[in-house]
């Protein structure tokens, strides 16, 4: 029944064709009047469009998109998750060489803009709904007819017993009469007989005077009267004792009627009881709906907060720059998720991370999932044992689904600074890493490549955050490394989706903030465990990308990576000397120009290899 309430996968989209009008100058067009007014309209909307143009080519931290309505319509169109073709039209007039100039010029910027196509699929709950509600009523209607039948049955069965009853004591009332008549008719019969006899005696006594007795023979004849007479009082009475046993029969068939009553109310009594069962069930499966109801939920919020876990920091702008704005649906998709971590409560979701179905271990880790999004909810479900629940069905389960959904809420977990060093005693690099390499959904492996930078990231923190004594700094970012966190970030970069690169960007770069922080403390000695991992190829390669997600990310990991001394040889020889010449020229973040800079100026290798090349800096 669990696989048949699936809700329809509806895909929808829309289509917009806007056209963006030509020139509008006035002294061109000599408008006057209305037609003046919407010039300027026209002008303003034009302009609020060129102005968000140049804020998304330039990678600005602030788009204004809500400075007009095209605007507004059009924020999925440029930097969002549209399909976008731009036609721009030219005149060939030298008296209209501005227009021509600032119309190439605008294509030229709209080229530097990048979306993210995204599908947008949604789950239709409504057909669901009415599916459940059918199925509902199909099975209150069978339940009514069955209990009809049976109380039918039941009173049926009721009326033949008394009727049987009834037909027996009639029928062993007139066999009784009938015997008690013949055997009194018999009986009168044979007084009769013997009174005959007597006074045939008496007659003949009368006439034999002399004699004073019976002869042998008369004897005889009375002794058979007196032995027939007795055969028959007991062959009545074996009647009457046939009869009574009869009515023993009857009386016992009664009992059985009545014991056979008890049977079927003591099955009425069991239909009762089914039929509350039936009613929990229904109550269980209205559960569901409502569980299943907070499926699409993920994906919003994984679009709303930027992947899967907090981008830390100065990075925090440049993934906002593409990212729709929030919806005012958010607020509600939260109180439906309070609502339902209220009802069902928290250690009945986490038991349903165990059960036998995979559709319910899907739908519950997907609810676990949206509640580690929040922080309030992050340490309740550590100290009620949902992280290591999470980590069990990672490592135990082979679903792809439950991959994905469990790495996120993994991921969202590793936010908080307090749960990194329990993440990792309990392997969670570990398995997160097994799952990389076993992994070909994009989507999952940006679930595991976040989780990983999120930890990668934190570990630094946790260090100075803590009160209690922890381990070093190279000693976790060894454990990181031991387990395999680094190689899997490296291995996911044959995907080459984008999402995925910039995950692993920003774990390399967390990573080497890390490694940059513990050397500046004295906690760190020898090279760069990326380095010896073989990541400064990668980081090279990728120090110039296209993406500026991925860009920004491996500016900072050069620059940080470029702090340890111990770490300069390597980066010449591997040409990472010349990224960071570039990003401390070239770089659009200052302060990332300026890290670079500080970074070159600061290194006596650096400097000596510049100074051997004959290289001013």
């Amino acid at each position: 029944m669990a696989k048949s309430l699936r809700p329809t996968l509806v895909r929808k989209g829309k289509l917009v064709v806007v056209d963006l009008a030509g020139s509008e100058r006035i002294d061109k067009s000599g408008s006057e009047g209305h037609t003046l007014e919407e010039a300027k309209s026209i002008n303003l909307s034009l302009s609020a469009l060129g102005k968000c143009i140049n804020a998304l080519a330039e990678n600005s931290a602030h788009v204004p998109v809500r400075d007009s309505k095209l605007t507004r319509l059009l924020r999925d169109s440029f930097g969002g998750t549209a399909r976008t073709s731009l036609v721009i039209t030219i005149g060939p007039s030298p008296r209209h060489r501005g227009e021509t100039t600032s119309t190439i010029m605008f294509g030229q910027r709209a080229m530097k803009v990048e979306n993210m196509l995204k599908l947008k699929e949604e789950f239709d709950y409504k057909s669901l709904a009415r599916k459940l509600d059918i199925q509902l009523d199909k099975l209150i209607m069978e339940h009514e007819r069955k209990q009809k039948a049976f109380e039918e049955e039941i009173e049926r069965i009721t009326t033949d017993t008394q009727n049987q009853i009834s037909e027996a004591e009639r029928n062993y009332a007139d066999a009784m009469e009938k015997e008690r008549l013949k055997y009194q008719k018999d009986y009168m019969e044979s007084i009769k007989k013997l009174e005959e006899k007597w006074m045939m005696n008496q007659h003949k006594l009368g006439e034999r005077k002399d004699q004073t007795a019976y002869t042998a023979e008369e004897v005889a004849e009375l002794k058979k009267l007196l032995s027939k007479e007795t055969s028959l009082r007991k062959a009545a009475e074996e009647e009457v004792n046939n009869l009574r046993s009869q009515l023993a029969q009857l009386k016992m068939s009664e009992a059985s009627a009545n014991s056979e009553s008890l049977k079927l109310r003591k099955m009425l009594e069991d239909e009762a009881y089914r039929k509350e069962k039936l009613e929990g069930e229904i109550s269980m499966l209205q559960t569901q709906l409502l569980q299943l109801s907070f499926e699409a939920d993920e994906t919003r919020r994984r679009l709303d907060r930027g992947g899967p876990g907090k981008v830390p920091g100065d990075l925090d702008s440049l993934i906002s720059q593409v990212r729709p704005q929030v919806n005012d649906s958010v607020n509600e998709e939260k109180a439906s998720i309070a609502n339902l971590f209220e009802q069902v409560g928290l250690q009945k979701i986490l038991s349903l991370l165990e059960a036998e179905d995979a559709d319910v271990r899907i739908h519950a880790v997907k609810v676990v999932a949206n509640l580690a999004a929040e922080e309030s909810n992050q340490q309740k479900i550590v100290e009620a044992g949902g992280l290591t629940s999470l980590l069990l069905l990672l490592g135990s389960s082979e679903d792809e689904t439950i991959h994905r959904v469990a790495a996120g809420a993994i991921a969202n977990l590793a936010m908080n600074e307090t749960n990194q060093e329990l993440i990792m005693s309990e392997g969670g690099i570990r398995l997160l890493s097994i799952t990389a390499a076993n992994a070909e959904d994009p989507q999952t492996l940006r679930m595991v490549a976040g989780a990983i930078a999120n930890l990668c990231g934190n570990v630094g923190l946790l260090l100075q955050l803590s009160t209690s004594p922890l381990p070093s700094p190279d000693k976790l970012q060894n454990k990181l490394r031991g387990e395999g966190g680094i190689k899997a970030l490296l291995g996911m970069v044959k995907c080459g989706h984008p999402d995925v690169l910039a995950q692993v960007a920003r774990g390399i770069a967390n990573f080497a903030k890390c490694e940059s922080r513990a050397s500046a403390q004295g906690s760190k000695t020898g090279r760069s465990l990326l380095i010896e991992d073989g990541a400064l190829p990668w980081i090279v390669q990728n120090a110039n990308n296209d993406a500026s997600p991925i860009r920004r990310h491996i500016e900072l990991a050069v620059c940080h990576l470029a702090q340890h001394e111990v770490n300069a040889r390597d980066m010449i020889t591997g040409g990472a000397l010349w990224e960071l010449v570039r990003i401390s020229q070239d770089c659009s973040r200052e302060d990332i120009r300026t890290l670079a800079h500080r970074t070159l100026t600061s290194s006596p290798t650096f400097l000596a290899e510049l100074r051997r090349l004959r290289i001013d800096y």
